[in-house]
């Protein structure tokens, strides 16, 4: 995942180094041109001046021709002779190379020449000039060079500037978010966010600021809800209960009619556990519960098995024991007391009579092991209202409680089914 300004910055760069590579070649290309037109003018200005120079000293034809061989011997890059018989009088622009004349060093000189017209003492001769043109290559060289650096020096201030500027432009970005953070909807505390000069932002935290609001007025509806529920509702099914109680105490019941008061007695201490489950599932997703806590796991699974030992001894399961002292975790200690309780009777309400029980914890895992004839549904098996088998007595929600208690406590929980054992296993 990449930072905002860096998705900006790339396509940037890219965009610019074509425009460069483009940029050299033509750039190259148009101050050559000019180059070369620049010189064709020189050419035929210089040509131009040789025929109105040699015109202007009105010299005879024999004087003229010593003249002209003179010249040629004085001006290797002009040449003037007479016309031969196939000579079209068209003019010529070309450029040639050949080894240098003088210096060493240079091996091959290349040189902008024009063949041209002149008309001497009324007579036409074939002028020639050669101009060096090395020099403009080398001028072309260091322009470009010179292009190819302002580029980079753009590019480079282009870049250094737009990341200062973005670290002040994202300043309120990032302080909003920060402040995000650190929200907790427990808490239920407003945030405030700081005024920015920039539209979009302004917009943004306004926006930020109404759904905060918003989620605090739904969160203390919710809230209120279910404590409420967990009182008006707890109150009148324990009143029930009670009646149902001194009910069966009664003496002048018929057999039919204790059979029917007992599933009466059965089915509300069932919806009385549902309630109570489903109570317990809205408050884990309100996050009303703290998971700072750092607590002894080893206390609380032990104080679990002292409990829970009745219901060992009256399946006759046989229960191994593989507890490391002193392990301590982080998150909701009542949370984790109910999380290992559903566990463990889990494991005893799906183990036969006689069974086994494997309980092992460590330092980052906490494992139930129970025999069993068949694997469990891994897709069902932690949705709520999910029945593990057709004669469970469970309400369906345990183990959707204990996934939930997992998620909220940032732990994991799987399930695997090998030599006919059921795993359990929660990581921290």
């Amino acid at each position: 995942m990449q930072p905002l300004l860096s998705k900006i910055t790339k396509p940037f760069i890219i965009y610019v180094l074509i425009i460069l590579a483009i940029s050299v070649p033509v750039y190259y290309l148009v101050v050559d041109a000019i180059w070369k037109h620049e010189l064709d003018e020189h050419n035929e200005i210089v040509a131009e001046k040789t025929a109105s120079h040699l015109n202007s000293l009105n010299l005879e034809d024999h004087k003229l021709l010593e003249t002209i061989r003179f010249w040629n011997e004085m001006q290797p890059s002009t040449t003037i002779q007479s016309l031969k018989k196939k000579d079209n009088y068209q003019d010529s622009v070309f450029i040639i190379e050949r080894p240098h004349k003088f210096l060493d060093f240079e091996k091959i000189d290349r040189f902008r020449a024009l063949s041209t017209i002149i008309y001497l003492n009324e007579k036409p001769f074939r002028f020639r000039i050669e101009t060096n043109i090395e020099e403009s290559q080398e001028t072309i060289f260091f322009i470009s060079a010179t292009s190819v650096m302002l580029f980079l020096l753009i590019v480079a201030g282009l870049l250094i500037l737009n990341r200062k500027l973005s670290k002040s432009v994202w300043k309120p970005f990032n302080q909003t978010l920060d402040k995000l953070k650190t929200f907790s909807l427990n808490q239920q505390t407003k945030i405030e966010f700081n005024e920015t000069d920039i539209k979009e932002f302004d917009e943004l935290n306004s926006s930020l600021s109404k759904l905060i609001e918003q989620n605090i007025s739904v969160y203390k509806t919710q809230k209120e809800f279910t404590e409420n529920a967990s009182h008006e509702l707890q109150t009148p099914l324990a009143i029930l209960k009670n009646k149902l109680d001194i009910l069966l105490q009664n003496e002048d019941l018929t057999e039919k009619q204790y059979e029917i008061t007992e599933e009466m007695n059965r089915a509300l201490s069932r919806s009385s556990r549902i309630n109570k489950n489903l109570l317990l599932l809205a408050k884990i997703d309100n996050s009303q519960f703290d998971s700072s806590e750092t607590f002894l796991f080893t206390g609380l699974l032990h104080q679990s098995l002292e409990l829970l030992q009745e219901h060992f001894e009256h399946k006759n399961i046989s229960v191994k024991k593989n507890i490391m002292s002193d392990v301590q975790v982080n998150g909701n200690s009542g949370l984790t007391e109910v999380l290992i309780n559903n566990l463990i009777l889990n494991a005893i309400r799906h183990t036969l009579t006689k069974g086994f029980i494997s309980i092992r914890l460590t330092d980052c895992v906490f494992e139930i092991t129970n025999s069993g004839t068949e694997s469990l549904d891994a897709e069902l098996l932690f949705k709520r209202f999910s029945k593990l088998s057709q004669g469970s007595k469970g309400s369906g929600l345990g183990l959707a409680i204990i996934s939930e208690i997992c998620k909220f406590q940032n732990w994991s929980i799987s399930y695997q089914f090998e030599k006919q054992h059921h795993i359990f296993s929660v990581r921290f």
